[in-house]
Formats: structure tokens, C-alpha cells, sequence
């Protein structure tokens, strides 16, 4: 076998595994998320209880939902890199932008009512329709080499998302799957107005109609 295939065969194995190991402690964090979050929803009036409780929920949940996104990008750099030891770097360096919103996000949270919740929702739905989302999201998936500006990049993309997740349930496995599968669904997908403005547009009616009849919304009942 040629020398340029060897190579090529060689660094296609490493990509390959580097990925299977990414993957893997995505789908392990799922595990962790989930048992870590049983008990702990109250829909849009949940306590995040003490800092280690939170951070011990946050960060498994970050990675779960945000590592499957991150595969191309590692993949590029595992490639351009000609080793497994990119993967690892590169993502802890992206969860570690995600651990600090986690930070923020402990300092500013406040169990709310649905009033809150409906317009932190309508918010978050025209933020999908703005440039900066634009912006981010393409950036999330052009070739980045670091992982913490790649988290950045994919922090102002999904930060719309991520103030949804945190209006209607911190701690609702329901709605992380949910938000999770969008995250990947933008990450993996170039954008399309013909899918993303009817979805932006559905956030903003999900908003409303939690202003009009909360009840009619799974799981804010509970915290009417």
C-alpha cells in the first residue's frame, strides 16, 4: 500500500476513534444528566438549590447536549492535528465555556412565574431571527481551531435556546431533549430561512400562548 494511503487510512482510524470516545461520554453524560435531574423539575418555578448541586447537574448536561454538535469541528481538528489528543483538549476547552455560563447562569437565576416564562420564550425566539445568531451560527460550523472560541461562537448561536431551556425547566429532561436535538439539528445543518423562521416563529407563538394559557404547556401548570 502506497505510503500517501497508509497515512491517509491511519488518520481516517484516528478521527474515527477520537470521535467513538466523544460520543460515548456525550451518551454517558446523557446517563448522568438525567439520574442528576430526577426529582429536581418544577417547570418555570425550579430551585437550582445549592452551587456543587447545580454545577454536578450543569455540567453533564452541557456536555450531553452540546458535544454530539461539536463533532464536526473535533473531527477538523483531529484531522488537521494528526492526533487523538486534539479531541480532548478541544472539547474540554468548549465545555469550559459552558461550565462558565453555568456560573452566570447560578448568579441570575430566579425561580419565576409564566408571565416570566412567556416572555423570556418570545425573546428568545426573536433572537433567532437576529444577525448576531446568524453570525455565531455559521462561525459554529466553519473551521475553528479553539476549542474555547469555538464555544464562543457556539454560546451566541444557541443562547436563544438555552434561555428557553432555562424559562420552562432548568431541570425538565423534556425540554433538554428538545433543546438538544435543535442545538445539533443548527450545528450539523446549514441554515434555511424556510425552516428557521417558521421555527423562531414557533417559539414566539410557544411564548404567547404561555402568556394566554399557561395551562395548555406542559409542566408550567405546576408552577403557576
Amino acid at each position: 500500500m502506497p505510503m500517501h494511503e497508509v497515512e491517509t487510512s491511519s488518520g481516517a482510524s484516528r478521527t474515527a476513534l477520537a470521535l467513538a470516545g466523544l460520543l460515548a461520554l456525550a451518551a454517558a453524560c446523557w446517563v448522568v444528566a438525567v439520574r442528576q435531574m430526577s426529582g429536581m423539575d418544577m417547570g418555570a418555578s425550579t430551585e437550582l438549590g445549592s452551587f456543587a448541586l447545580f454545577i454536578a447537574a450543569w455540567v453533564p448536561m452541557m456536555a450531553a447536549m452540546m458535544l454530539p454538535g461539536a463533532v464536526p469541528a473535533i473531527s477538523r481538528v483531529v484531522r488537521a492535528d494528526r492526533g487523538v489528543l486534539g479531541a480532548p483538549v478541544f472539547a474540554a476547552a468548549y465545555l469550559t465555556v459552558w461550565t462558565l455560563i453555568g456560573l452566570a447562569v447560578f448568579v441570575v437565576y430566579e425561580p419565576h412565574g409564566t408571565a416570566a416564562a412567556g416572555t423570556l420564550a418570545i425573546a428568545a425566539g426573536l433572537y433567532e431571527l437576529t444577525p448576531l445568531k446568524g453570525r455565531c451560527r455559521r462561525r459554529c460550523r466553519s473551521s475553528v481551531r479553539s476549542g474555547f472560541r469555538f464555544g464562543l461562537y457556539c454560546v451566541g448561536s444557541s443562547i436563544g435556546l438555552m434561555v428557553l431551556f432555562l424559562a420552562l425547566g432548568v431541570m425538565s429532561v423534556t425540554w433538554m431533549v428538545m433543546v438538544a436535538a435543535i442545538v445539533v439539528a443548527q450545528k450539523l445543518l446549514p441554515p434555511r430561512a424556510a425552516v428557521d423562521v417558521p421555527l423562531a416563529l414557533a417559539i414566539v407563538g410557544l411564548g404567547i400562548l404561555i402568556l394566554v394559557d399557561p395551562s395548555a404547556v406542559p409542566g408550567l401548570s405546576q408552577s403557576m
